[in-house]
């Protein structure tokens, strides 16, 4: 009887933890749907009352008109050239910056790393004045260089992610490659990094993201159009006098997919690498 009474309330739990579950997709996923469904609807149909949640005739030309109303491609292309380098120099400085405050033990460590965690709670807008002047006296203003250098410099966030996930790993394997004549580069590059791939693919995630959406950097770094971000692309057509709704929503369709696909692509590395992270405080 016991045994029945326990298997029914798991049944329950069970039922809940899927209802729950369905609820919190259900919010990510309509928002999503809304805007697919918004992308492929005639101008006339995107402001009908009540709202229609598909379209009666299907308008694929939307995503053949985003290709013509704007330098969809150079903006494209203008995105990626500052979007590999920041991933890129994302995973050198921060994985380099949190071995040394996970793995080498020296004076002052815990107390600088304090300090770093500090700057986390220091908004952009408040980065973003001096910044800029330091840019304009590097005669970098104009130029993809304010987007791309600050990447090599370590990010507060990816440090200390990184660092939670370095911690974990037990020092012995340090200890046996120093016997056998490594060094800490050859630790931190032969043993360390391949074991740290889930925390690695969590910060190519978030770096991705952050660049691939990012609106404020090249807003305030770039004045020619011909080097323009697709996000700054975006703020273009909608600064016209009648903005083409349904090819913002085409694009936000198109800008959405890349993010999906590197998600779906690094899901497995990315939850462990988040659940790892938070195992050593």
């Amino acid at each position: 009887m016991r045994l029945q009474t326990g298997t029914f309330m798991k049944g329950i739990e069970t039922f809940v933890l899927y209802v729950v579950l369905l609820a919190l997709a259900a919010c990510f996923i309509v928002p999503f749907f809304w805007l697919l469904s918004e992308s492929l609807k005639s101008p006339s149909e995107l402001f009908e009352v009540p709202t229609r949640w598909w379209p009666k005739t299907i308008m694929w030309s939307n995503y053949a008109d985003m290709f013509n109303s704007f330098p969809f491609f150079l903006y494209l292309k203008n995105t990626i050239i500052i979007l590999i380098p920041n991933i890129v120099g994302a995973v050198i400085s921060n994985t380099l910056i949190a071995y040394g405050f996970a793995r080498l033990d020296w004076k002052y460590r815990d107390n600088v790393f304090m300090i770093v965690l500090i700057t986390m709670i220091l908004p952009y807008q408040v980065t973003m004045i001096p910044l800029f002047i330091m840019f304009h006296h590097l005669h970098w203003i104009g130029t993809f260089l304010p987007l791309i250098v600050p990447s090599f410099f370590g990010n507060p966030f990816f440090i200390f992610l990184l660092r939670q996930f370095l911690l974990g790993i037990p020092k012995e394997l340090s200890y046996s490659a120093k016997i056998d004549g490594a060094n800490e580069f050859q630790i931190y590059a032969r043993i360390i990094m391949p074991l740290a791939k889930p925390v690695i693919s969590t910060v190519v995630i978030f770096a991705f993201l952050g660049t691939w959406n990012d609106f404020i950097g090249p807003l305030i770094f770039l004045s020619d159009n011909k080097l323009y971000t697709l996000s700054l692309g975006a703020q273009s057509i909608m600064g016209t006098y009648d903005p083409k709704w349904n090819i913002l929503m085409a694009l936000g369709v198109t800008m959405t997919v890349p993010v999906l696909v590197i998600f779906f692509l690094l899901q497995k590395y990315f939850i462990q690498g988040v659940a790892m992270s938070g195992i050593k405080g």
